[in-house]
């Protein structure tokens, strides 16, 4: 198993205040989902947006993340 290092990546205010109003449990999500995604898109580059678009929420859909919870990940309230 692979030692897990923090990196930084840039998002508007918003999808920040989500992700930091998020409990525990989102955000481990959110991160699995992305160094999935990652690894993903640094592998195989053959794929058009919209396809990629796809998988993603395929991947979040069967990870538990449903419409509703990313609708309050991403609100303003």
């Amino acid at each position: 198993m692979t030692a897990e290092t923090t990196i930084s990546i840039p998002v508007d205010a918003t999808t920040a205040q989500a992700y930091n109003q998020a409990s525990t449990e989102a955000q481990r999500k959110i991160q699995i989902l992305l160094q999935l995604r990652m690894c993903e898109l640094l592998n195989t580059s053959h794929l058009s947006l919209r396809e990629l678009m796809d998988e993603i929420g395929a991947e979040a859909e069967a990870k538990g993340l449903t419409p509703e919870i990313l609708e309050t990940l991403l609100s303003d309230e």
